[in-house]
């Protein structure tokens, strides 16, 4: 079975960007070879509340679903989701100063970008079971 080279960056909810701290809440895998580009969201609202009570989870699951819109091309993701693979998943990267931000992006080897991407949704982002 071949393997294609794969890109991915991990999703951060930032709630108080001034101090740093974040919560991992989803994965971008992007693959240019089988023409992919997946992700996988979820908040935990009680981590969330740990970081800061005053955030607004409502909103914040908001922007995490606007950045899936965009890597399924939702009709409703505007611009941004129209562009090609490539270009959506380089604009959902870019570096940003806002509540929902990017990890830095890694690299890998897959046989199936989809199997990959609910492989690091649940290495990266769900929480650890006991």
């Amino acid at each position: 079975m071949s393997r294609d080279t794969f890109e991915y960056a991990v999703l951060r909810v930032v709630p108080r960007v001034e101090r740093g701290e974040f919560l991992n809440a989803g994965v971008l895998v992007y693959c240019r070879q089988r023409d992919y580009l997946g992700s996988r969201v979820h908040l935990d609202p009680e981590r969330l509340r740990v970081l800061d009570p005053t955030a607004d989870a409502v909103a914040i699951g908001r922007a995490l679903q606007a950045a899936a819109d965009v890597c399924a091309a939702d009709p409703g993701a505007g611009a941004a989701g129209r562009e090609a693979l490539g270009s959506r998943f380089r604009w959902l990267t870019a570096p940003r100063s806002t509540v929902v931000q990017t990890g830095p992006v890694h690299t890998g080897l897959t046989a199936d970008p989809d199997a990959e991407a609910d492989r690091l949704f649940g290495l990266l982002v769900l929480p650890v079971r006991a």
